[in-house]
Formats: structure tokens, C-alpha cells, sequence
């Protein structure tokens, strides 16, 4: 059984490459979607969203091709295109543009470590632990390589720090044939040395006795098995508007957990990218393409993560709303912005800061209160978010009106 086009998984459009259209076609797609964006004031975030809607983009093919080699008797799969198919409504399914150029978000290289004859797997039961767990995976490779890889040496280590190695290991030597999707070994390694609140990453290697190698890996995230969240000082949180804005309005600092059930919105979350777009699927979800943040903010002082959305931000975001924010002032950016699909442009955000009256808020539409001893990545973030609203950080550049913020939730 072979595929059919997998993944479809969407990315913003690069209106950068507009130029490149210099015979008979022109993007006047393109025209119309950056012409929404400039309308709700978000002209100039247009590259940041292509660029970390790339990297999820990238991330769910990597899961995708990754499972179907993982599926024993799977006889291959099919793309739709490597690049961007401008047709039928748009469907920016590539990750290379549509003059087969890369787009700056994935190397060759990059992609051939999880898409090639031979790869590396490795079967993990998640993608963030504890500090008093030991991580275990079950390593497997599938080969369908011309002939067999003779003597094959497979080797793992956990990095941290662009490259640092923490604990390293080899599996025993062996033969793999061809067409081989065998489970080859287990690693284990304990985390009880590991930093908490930090990425790693789990890298396995297979070098046969001709001298070629292949490489694959893996993002997990370490947390401490116990963090306390004490009462902050000096910040109220609540789940209810009325209550913060009488708080804000004696000038106090306040931490507004929306109910994600009570937000308003047209827009619906989902950790995965839009599929082929939303105009041709009857607007299916999810509508977005990931999120966009700034990991040197002080409200990530304590949470690790990048610019883009990665496996750790799947806990937050299933089950989350989108804010909309097209009322509030167009300066105001939020400090976790969802990318809404480009046929919309909406502006949303998760979590935004803003002045009210005498005092400062900070809305969040994820739940961070529920179940937090199980969830480690939602008790993260709190820990970091109230952390930084007890700081001389947390000072909201831009005033927005109570009924404003009344306006985030649906009408009772």
C-alpha cells in the first residue's frame, strides 16, 4: 500500500516572491491577501508569519512522513508537490515556493534527515518528561536502500544547547536488509541530571561499514516534578471579567484567565497547520498556521520555547480560543499570536497585555489553571507568566477601554 498526498499542510504565503513572477502570470492572489493583512494593520508581521508558520509547516511533515515509516508493510507515500501548487483557491502545501526554490524556513539537508532511503526512528511515548523520569525509546530504522546496510553501528545521544551532549549511548551492531522497518533496540537514559524547563534533543545516528551515516532527532522538553505556584503578590487572578476590571480600576495588576468556551470568535485553533486552505475545504478548521512570539520577552524568562510553535505548545493550544482583536488599538500586539489563515488575516492573540484605567492586565485564552500537576507545560507557563507580572517588566505600552475587554468574551 502506498499513500496518497500525504501531510497538505499549509504555510503563509512569502509575498517576498512576488518579484519572481516576471512573464505572462502574476500573483494577483498574492495581491489580494497582503492587501487583508495591511488592512488590519499586520502589513509588517507578514515575513515573521511565513517564516514560523514555515516551521510548523516543516514539523508536521516530519510527523507525517515519520509515521508512515513507522507503520510495518507501509509501502511508501506520495506528496502532493514539494512545492506550492498556486491553484484551486491556493494551497501553499509546499516547502519549496513554486519556483522550486527553497524557502528559508527547511534546508535539503534538514528534510533528508526524516525523508530519505534510510532513517532513523525513534518510538516516543512523549515529548515532555520529568526530571524524575527515565526517557525510554524504542529505535527503529527503516531501510530501503539498495542493498543492506552491513554492520550497521547505531548510536543516540540527548544535546542540549546546540549540541552540549548530556548522555550518549550505542545499540548493538547489526545487519539491516532492505525494506527493513524492524525495531532495533531501546534506549533509556535518566533525567534526574537534566535541567528543568529546557529543550532537548534526542539524536540517532546509523553508520554502516561503507562509511555512510544518517542522522534523525527529536524535541523534548524537561520539567521539574514539583514547582510550587504560591498566591502571587501583589497580582490578582481570575476567571471573570467584571472582577478584573474592578480590580484594574484601583490600579491594580491583574492575570485574566478567559474561559476558552466563553471567548468570542470565528477563528478555531488547532496545533496542526491549515490543510490545502481554507477556501476550498468550506472553510474547514483549523484556520490558523501556528503561532508567532518572541522567546527574549520577559513573559518566557521561565518557559522555554521558540519563536514558533513546537510539540511542547500542543498541550496549551488544544482547547484554547482565539482571541480576536481587530477592536483594540493596532499597535497593541499580542504577546502570543495565533496566524490566522490568510484568507481572513483576523488578529488574534492567546495571551495580550494591555493598560486599563489605573491598572495593568494580562488576558490569557489557554486554560493555565486546571489540573496542573499532570499538565507540566501549562504549570510552566503560569509559573513564568506570573513571574513576569511581578516584575518591573510587566508595564502594558497600550490602553484599551473596559468595554474593550468586555467585548472578548461571548455575550451571556
Amino acid at each position: 500500500m502506498v499513500s496518497h498526498e500525504i501531510g497538505q499542510w499549509c504555510v503563509y504565503p512569502n509575498f517576498d516572491e512576488m518579484v519572481k513572477y516576471t512573464g505572462v502570470l502574476k500573483p494577483k492572489n498574492f495581491e489580494i491577501f497582503r492587501d487583508f493583512l495591511e488592512a488590519n494593520h499586520m502589513g509588517d508581521q507578514a515575513h515573521d508569519f511565513f517564516i514560523a508558520s514555515g516551521k510548523l509547516q516543516a514539523l508536521c511533515y516530519k510527523e507525517e512522513i515519520e509515521s508512515a515509516l513507522r507503520t510495518p508493510g507501509f509501502g511508501g507515500f506520495q506528496l502532493l508537490d514539494l512545492h506550492d501548487f498556486p491553484g484551486q483557491g491556493t494551497a501553499l502545501v509546499g516547502v519549496l515556493d513554486p519556483f522550486w526554490d527553497e524557502k528559508g524556513y527547511i534546508s535539503a539537508a534538514e528534510f533528508s534527515r526524516f525523508c530519505n532511503s534510510t532513517v532513523p526512528l525513534a518510538h516516543l511515548e512523549k515529548r515532555t518528561w520529568r526530571t524524575g523520569e527515565t526517557l525510554r525509546a524504542a529505535i527503529q530504522i527503516a531501510h530501503f536502500g539498495a542493498t543492506p546496510l552491513i554492520d550497521a553501528t547505531i548510536d543516540w545521544a540527548l544535546l542540549i544547547d546546540a549540541g552540549k551532549e548530556i548522555a550518549a549511548g550505542v545499540l548493538a551492531t547489526s545487519t539491516i536488509p532492505v525494506s527493513s522497518q524492524e525495531i532495533v533496540g531501546t534506549i533509556e537514559c535518566s533525567l534526574a541530571g537534566a535541567q528543568p524547563a529546557r529543550k532537548y534533543t534526542l539524536v540517532v545516528g546509523v553508520a554502516a561499514t561503507d562509511g555512510v551515516r544518517y542522522e534523525n532527532d527529536w524535541d523534548i522538553w524537561v520539567f521539574a516534578d514539583d514547582l510550587a505556584l504560591p498566591t502571587p503578590a501583589g497580582v490578582t487572578v481570575t476567571s471573570e471579567i467584571e472582577e478584573a476590571l474592578r480590580e484594574v480600576a484601583m490600579g491594580g495588576n491583574v492575570l485574566l484567565l478567559l474561559d476558552p468556551t466563553q471567548v468570542k470568535t470565528t477563528s478555531q485553533l488547532g496545533f496542526s497547520s491549515v490543510f490545502w486552505n481554507t477556501a476550498w475545504t468550506r472553510n474547514q478548521a483549523p484556520h490558523t498556521l501556528g503561532i508567532l512570539c518572541d522567546p527574549a520577552h520577559p513573559l518566557f524568562a521561565d518557559f522555554p520555547t521558540e519563536f514558533h510553535s513546537n510539540w511542547q505548545w500542543w498541550e496549551l493550544i488544544h482547547g484554547a480560543a482565539a482571541l480576536q482583536l481587530d477592536h483594540l488599538p493596532p499597535a497593541l500586539r499580542p504577546l502570543v499570536q495565533p496566524i490566522d489563515t490568510w484568507f481572513e488575516a483576523r488578529r488574534l492573540g492567546l495571551i495580550f497585555e494591555a493598560r486599563v484605567g489605573a491598572g495593568s492586565l494580562l488576558v490569557a485564552s489557554m486554560d493555565l489553571q486546571s489540573e496542573l500537576e499532570q499538565r507540566l507545560v501549562a504549570r510552566q507557563l503560569r509559573a513564568s507568566v506570573l513571574g513576569y507580572m511581578q516584575s518591573n517588566a510587566f508595564r502594558p505600552a497600550h490602553a484599551v477601554t473596559p468595554e474593550a475587554i468586555r467585548q472578548l468574551a461571548k455575550v451571556a
